[in-house]
């Protein structure tokens, strides 16, 4: 247990008031601004058996039936109140009863009208058991604010009684506990991921900075994104009090925060585990220091023969090393490894290449393609000798080199683009038969892609191409109800499709295992719930770097995610909705440009600035917002209000389309690169043939935000418009 003090001046304004805003902080309302020509409930993707098989998905046993709840939960408490009380007198103890009565409850409770949740919250928890606990710490509430304390004490005992093991007892306490410094010492050690104790250790770490073991709690149990000054403290001040496992979660959280050096230094003392000597060896290479890399590299071979870091060890010490010693290491990984064999036999090749032994480097290239013809590096390997046949105008030999690639069906990334470009060949061939089913197929296994939609662009879909696609006309339906998650507690399934986002943070923190290394489910929930409640840009963050998994089973988990709506509706919000449209339809542009744009520009952080000055969700240089406010009659505006960048960053944008006579490729580009930049390529290269013309951009900064544009432009057209998501459903199953 753990052994804290509250600062006096601290204790003596600890008010029933803030104990109030302690237990109720987590009733942070999430309102979803609702577009009156709009309206939408998503049909989720069918899971297929394999994912409803695999034990990280939990489901219900049986179907729900359609819910009136549902369709209630983004509207505000002022539009649902008389609705939710219809569904209580005309559904009298049907499960929809109860959660209007809970949501009706949650909704005066943040009005600060506790008698009147006590109506219908009382002897609820026995009616709807699955969120028992959360009845009743809001019936606490619910007595609290109506100036009831002993029956608010009561209650919170009750929850602690019943339901021990349940994170809101730490909510509960605060009711009554005399001493928040005591009562973080009793729950910390149970509920450490608790947000009220995460809060409550901050609140004791500046009156106790020299605290050890409040410090080591952080350092293990946050995941805040300041925490390294205390590692450092940790590793400085107090090395010989750390333990093995201690020394891990400081490893852990310096390697997720990308400090890849210290990280380096502080696994050096943690349990002797394949991740652990990997890890070392990676960071001492990453930050340069080859010698320290290659001793840990050849440490981790020699403790685990077999384990999956070692096949990686032994390709990075290949590439530190000289030709013949490279070999070695890369002979051992083609004999031990077989799912790192095809890029080792690669990595032979060139080394034969650059001994001169070309019948070598011959056999391995062979070798690959024999051997591995459907692995990641053989069709990458394809992809660049075809992808320079087509170059050098051997159109039809690249047709023929990228055969092998169109059989397969593998989540491999460079897959789409190939597939793409091998319809293009061979239309220019007149194969048109199999230039449409090229580009079916690549729409078919790579519906995300930015490549699928240039496949429907050439499939003749009225999805808009680069010379129409600012002028679309479309017609655009949000999500009026939560998808069923596809994965975690029963209990915070529950609170997700009620919307309380807040409260099912509260359980998603307290059932974390090690918050220095989440699982993948973990991480999907944060940055879906990080999403749901506005925080945007961290929320899509979390969910994008899944991609980064390099372990088979998480990677495995990561594509079975991707097969449910939830994850694309999580990766592609929709915030500033209201804004967004208005502004969109005043320019007379497609407001999924907009959005495409402010995604790729500042993936939602409205306060965002860039070394170059740009500032807030669309990115706009302060100079520039200076004219556009001129042309626009805009005299006050501020740049990191959202309404206000919106505003400005359309109008700019629409802009640009008019001085490309509505060009969406040239208006995007010279959003990131300048007309500058744009006016010298239109010179150098031809628009006859746009795709070609963004291969030839010479800045692949340039070249990326294009396509990245483009491809957030495809997902919000395939997630938010009904007429292209309904087409993309018949080629699920191709």
């Amino acid at each position: 247990m753990l052994k804290f003090k509250l600062p006096p001046k601290q204790e003596e304004k600890r008010t029933n008031k803030q104990v109030w805003f302690a237990l109720s902080s987590g009733l942070i309302s999430v309102a979803i601004a609702g577009i009156a020509i709009v309206k939408f409930t998503p049909q989720g993707q069918e899971l297929s058996q394999r994912i409803l098989d695999n034990p990280l998905f939990t489901h219900r046993q049986e179907e729900e039936q359609p819910s009136a709840i549902l369709p209630l939960i983004s509207r505000s408490p002022a539009q649902r109140a008389t609705q939710l009380q219809a569904i209580i007198t005309a559904q009298k103890n049907s499960p929809d009863s109860y959660r209007a009565r809970y949501l009706l409850a949650v909704d005066l409770l943040r009005q600060n009208k506790g008698q009147a949740a006590l109506e219908y919250l009382q002897r609820l928890e026995k009616k709807y058991p699955l969120l028992a606990p959360q009845i009743l710490l809001k019936t606490a509430q619910a007595y609290q604010q109506s100036n009831q304390q002993a029956e608010a004490q009561k209650v919170a005992q009750k929850l602690i009684k019943q339901y021990p093991d349940s994170p809101l007892v730490v909510n509960a306490s605060f009711l009554s506990s005399p001493s928040q410094a005591d009562l973080f010492s009793e729950l910390s050690s149970k509920f450490p991921h608790h947000p009220l104790n995460q809060r409550l250790a901050r609140q004791l770490l500046p009156h106790q900075p020299d605290n050890f073991e409040l410090l080591l709690w952080l350092a293990k149990y946050s995941q805040d994104n300041d925490l390294n000054p205390i590692r450092d403290r940790l590793v400085l001040e107090f090395p010989a009090e750390l333990k093995p496992e201690d020394w891990e979660a400081i490893a852990h959280g310096y390697w997720r925060s990308g400090e890849h050096r210290k990280a380096a230094d502080a696994y050096r003392f943690t349990p002797l585990t394949p991740r652990n000597l990997y890890r070392t060896a990676r960071g001492f290479h990453l930050n340069g220091n080859l010698a320290d890399a290659r001793r840990w590299y050849q440490k981790l071979i020699a403790e685990f023969h077999d384990a999956r870091e070692t096949g990686l060890a032994l390709q990075y010490l290949a590439s530190i090393s000289g030709g013949k010693e490279a070999l070695i290491y890369l002979d051992l990984v083609i004999e031990k490894f077989s799912e790192r064999a095809p890029s080792a036999l690669l990595a032979k090749a060139v080394i034969h290449d650059a001994l001169r032994q070309p019948e070598l480097a011959n056999q391995a290239r062979n070798r690959v393609l024999q051997d591995y013809p459907r692995s990641t590096a053989t069709v990458e390997y394809r992809w660049k000798i075809a992808e320079k046949l087509a170059k050098g105008g051997k159109v039809n030999q690249a047709w023929q080199e990228i055969q092998p690639i169109l059989e397969i069906n593998s989540p491999i990334n460079i897959l789409p683009k190939a597939t793409f470009w091998a319809g293009k060949w061979a239309t220019q061939l007149g194969k048109h038969e199999e230039a449409q089913a090229v580009f079916e197929k690549t729409i078919a296994h790579s519906p995300q892609s930015y490549y699928a939609w240039r496949s429907a662009v050439a499939l003749g879909w009225d999805v808009g191409d680069f010379t129409n696609v600012g002028q679309l006309d479309l017609s655009l339906e949000f999500p009026s109800a939560n998808s069923p998650l596809p994965l975690g507690s029963e209990v915070l399934k529950e609170l997700f499709l009620l919307g309380q986002y807040q409260d099912a943070w509260t359980i998603l923190q307290s059932e974390i295992v090690d918050p220095q290394s989440l699982t993948v489910q973990e991480q999907f929930l944060e940055g879906l719930l990080l999403v749901r409640l506005g925080e945007n840009s961290a929320g899509t963050q979390q969910i994008w770097d899944l991609a980064q998994r390099e372990a088979p089973q998480d990677r495995e988990q990561w594509q079975l995610l991707r097969k449910n709506s939830v994850y694309w509706y999580g990766l592609f919000p929709f915030p500033y909705q209201q804004a967004i449209i208005h502004n969109s339809q005043q320019q007379e542009i497609n407001p999924l440009l907009v959005i495409s744009v402010m995604r790729k520009e500042s993936s939602f952080a409205p306060k965002i600035r860039s070394w170059a000055g740009a500032v807030g969700l669309m990115q706009i240089v302060p100079n520039t917002a200076k004219w556009v406010a001129q042309q626009t009659d805009l005299p006050d505006y501020v740049l990191t209000k959202p309404e206000d960048n919106i505003k400005i960053g359309t109008w700019y944008l629409a802009h640009n389309h008019q001085r490309y006579e509505h060009n969406s490729l040239l208006a995007i580009a010279s959003y990131n690169a300048g007309t500058g930049n744009v006016s010298l390529w239109m010179k150098r290269s031809s628009l006859k043939d746009p795709d070609l013309f963004i291969e030839q951009i010479p800045f692949p900064e340039t070249k990326d935000y294009v396509e990245g544009v483009f491809s957030n432009y495809w997902n919000y057209l395939r997630l938010y418009n009904p007429e292209v998501r309904d087409k993309l459903a018949s080629y699920k199953n191709q």
